[in-house]
C-alpha cells in the first residue's frame, strides 16, 4: 500500500518536469538577470521603433514620387512624405521628454570611455538630425510658397516665400538626409556587431518584448 501511495507523486514530479521542459522550449526567449537590468523601458522602445518606421515611410514616399508621372499621384506622395516627416518631429519631442524623464540609462555593455563617448555623439547626432530634417523640410515648403497640412489642417509657414533661400533649403535638406542615413547605417553595424561579435546583449535591450 505503502509503495501504491508514492507511485502517483512520482509520476506527478515527471509530469511537471516534462511540463517546465516543454515550456522552455515553446517561451520565447527572455533577457538573462544581468540583461533585464538593462533592458530599455517599453515606452522608449516602441518610441524608437515608432520613429525608424516613420522615417522609412517618409523616405519611400519620396523617392517613389521621384519616380512617377501624374500629378495627383505626385502630389499624393509628397503629402504622405511631409506627414510622416511631421511624425517624427512629433515623436523627436516625445522621445525627448520621455529621456529627461527617465534620466540616465543604466549601460548595457562594457565597452571603454571612448566608445561610450563616440557612441553618445552618434546618439545627438542622430537625435540633431531628426529635429532638423522635418524642420528643414517645412521651412523648404513655406519658401516655396506652398502650404504644409496635417490631417487637413494647414499649418504655419516658418519662413516667407523666397526662391533663393528654397534653393539653400533644398540643399540642406537633401545634404541632412544623406547625412542621416550615413549615420543610420553606421549604428545599424554597430548594433549588429555588438549582437553578432561581441553577443553582449546590447541589441536585444531594444528589441520589443511581450510581457511574462
Amino acid at each position: 500500500m505503502q509503495w501504491q501511495n508514492k507511485a502517483p507523486a512520482k509520476q506527478s514530479n515527471n509530469v511537471a518536469f516534462m511540463h517546465g521542459a516543454d515550456s522552455k522550449l515553446t517561451d520565447p526567449p527572455y533577457p538573462s538577470a544581468e540583461e533585464a537590468s538593462t533592458v530599455r523601458p517599453r515606452k522608449l522602445v516602441f518610441l524608437h521603433w515608432a520613429t525608424v518606421l516613420c522615417v522609412c515611410f517618409a523616405a519611400t514616399f519620396i523617392l517613389i514620387r521621384d519616380q512617377v508621372d501624374g500629378r495627383v499621384l505626385r502630389q499624393w506622395l509628397l503629402e504622405g512624405h511631409r506627414h510622416f516627416g511631421l511624425f517624427v518631429l512629433f515623436l523627436f519631442f516625445v522621445r525627448v521628454v520621455l529621456r529627461i524623464r527617465l534620466g540616465k540609462l543604466p549601460s548595457a555593455d562594457n565597452a571603454s570611455r571612448i566608445v561610450h563617448i563616440l557612441a553618445g555623439l552618434t546618439h545627438i547626432a542622430l537625435y540633431a538630425l531628426l529635429l532638423a530634417l522635418p524642420m528643414l523640410g517645412w521651412a523648404l515648403s513655406s519658401a516655396q510658397d506652398k502650404p504644409v497640412h496635417l490631417f487637413g489642417a494647414t499649418l504655419p509657414n516658418l519662413v516667407g516665400a523666397d526662391e533663393d533661400l528654397a534653393d539653400t533649403l533644398q540643399t540642406w535638406h537633401v545634404d541632412a538626409a544623406w547625412l542621416l542615413l550615413g549615420l543610420v547605417t553606421l549604428h545599424v553595424c554597430a548594433a549588429l556587431w555588438h549582437h553578432f561579435v561581441l553577443r553582449d546583449g546590447v541589441l536585444r535591450t531594444m528589441l520589443p518584448r511581450r510581457r511574462r
